[in-house]
């Protein structure tokens, strides 16, 4: 038997119990057998909360505990899922499957789990017992923030309409203040809530019990529209770009960027509607980014130099801030800068020649060549590869990094991809905000 069939015979129902919301702190509980489960938001009172009744966030509240509970729910993928909280209509139950199913994608692939969609997850729920009103004046944009390229170009293009800006940033640490503070914006203006894991989890998956990507953009997606109705915001600019879409395995829809997918995005604007209210009464969720490529992206990052010292997106890095030059994180960001930034700037930026680290070979063939999977991180497509080492390879004269060597000799006519004027009109980016992207008008 399996251990996926193992635990699941031995923990059939997690439960979703409740959640306290206070002005400063939220709470949910959530179980397996005899093991609880209580994750926690806490935040500061400059958040907006005592301005309202609590009663009308509870069911944006409530929704996030629905994000937050596939976390807990895969170390034993209990085959019930019983919600005591809160109603969820047939029509929501589905949604949120979809969801966990599509989120978790690369969970099963990677843990080996054979199961479907009809199977893997039935949630019970009492019907909603009504649609919740909500009355906020909202105005402004919230962005968050997770201290990589992408979300540094999205603060800096609303700056420049002008466009009033709350930064959000879950767990803030360096990189993310660091980039706040680098867009002219004072930190203390940021929403910066606490996110914690239950240590009990941490617990489950050292005993041996399931481990793996879940959804995370879904969490920062819910927690968005909680804390940026607090806060009164209009707008929530997420930085999503059109190259979240793709596969991640060869012959198979597994995508380790799932909840930044036009199809999540697309999902969530109805959900929302649907659940909450139209927007205008709600904030209304879109990626700045979505119309751009990942290369485009890269292209207008460069633009800012004042955050090249201060922005890190490396995974294994975050904790220090630093860029740890052993993952395929970190050779990708570096591959997209090499196409327009010089090796003195990149040393400067890195510390290092990615480019000659010959031990990420396996990684670097993942990020180029078709037939291969792509590492499980955030990184585009293998078209934009290509193009950012091309024009690394044309730029450069004298030495030839070793991994740009094996470029050429596994691409040696290769003629790039043109994606100059690149606008993906799958799209969900405000009328108003369109003017901001080269072609944009143009080209919805």
């Amino acid at each position: 038997m399996s251990k996926f069939d193992e635990l699941r015979k031995s923990h059939p129902t997690f439960i979703y119990h409740d959640f306290e919301l206070s002005e400063n702190h939220l709470r949910f509980h959530f179980s397996i057998d005899e093991y609880q489960f209580y994750p926690e938001w806490t935040f500061e009172s400059s958040l907006g909360l005592g301005e309202m009744p609590l009663e009308e966030l509870e069911p944006l509240a409530f929704s996030l505990g629905m994000a937050e509970l596939v976390s807990y729910w895969k170390c034993a993928c209990c085959p019930t899922v019983e919600i005591r909280c809160g109603g969820l209509s047939e029509r929501q139950k589905n949604w949120w499957k979809k969801l966990y199913w599509n989120g978790l994608g690369e969970f099963f692939y990677r843990n080996d789990i054979r199961t479907s969609f009809e199977e893997f997850m039935t949630i019970n729920a009492p019907e909603p017992l009504s649609k919740p009103n909500f009355t906020r004046p909202l105005s402004g944009t919230l962005v968050p923030v997770g201290g990589g390229k992408d979300s540094v170009v999205t603060l800096e293009l609303l700056k420049s309409v002008k466009e009033p800006v709350t930064p959000y940033i879950i767990n803030a640490r360096g990189a993310t203040l660091g980039c706040v503070e680098a867009a002219g914006i004072s930190p203390e203006k940021a929403a910066t809530p606490r996110r914690t894991i239950d240590k009990t989890l941490l617990e489950r998956n050292a005993a041996g019990w399931l481990n793996g990507h879940t959804p995370f953009s879904a969490v920062v997606a819910f927690s968005a529209l909680l804390f940026g109705y607090a806060k009164g915001v209009r707008y929530i600019a997420l930085s999503n770009e059109s190259s979240a879409n793709e596969s991640y395995v060869e012959g198979a829809m597994i995508n380790h960027q799932y909840s930044k997918s036009t199809e999540f995005e697309r999902d969530f604007r109805q959900y929302c509607r649907e659940s909450f209210g139209e927007f205008g009464k709600i904030p209304e969720y879109f990626s700045l980014l979505r119309p751009w490529s990942e290369w485009q992206i890269a292209r207008e990052f460069v633009k800012y130099p004042q955050y090249f010292t201060i922005f890190q997106s490396c995974n294994l890095g975050s904790k220090t801030n630093t860029w740890c030059c052993n993952c395929a994180k970190c050779l990708y960001v570096y591959i997209l800068l090499a196409a327009f930034l010089d090796d003195e700037q990149l040393h400067k930026i890195f510390g290092c020649d990615m480019l000659e680290k010959t031990e990420l070979t396996e990684e670097f063939d993942g990020l180029v060549l078709d037939g291969e999977d792509k590492p499980f991180e955030c990184v585009g497509t293998k078209n934009e590869v290509r193009l950012s080492l091309q024009m690394a390879l044309e730029h450069r004269t004298g030495h030839t990094p070793a991994l740009l060597k094996r470029f050429a000799e596994l691409f040696p006519n290769y003629e790039p991809t043109n994606l100059e004027n690149y606008f993906d009109k799958d799209n969900f980016v405000p009328e108003k905000f369109l003017k901001i992207l080269p072609n944009g008008e143009n080209l919805r």
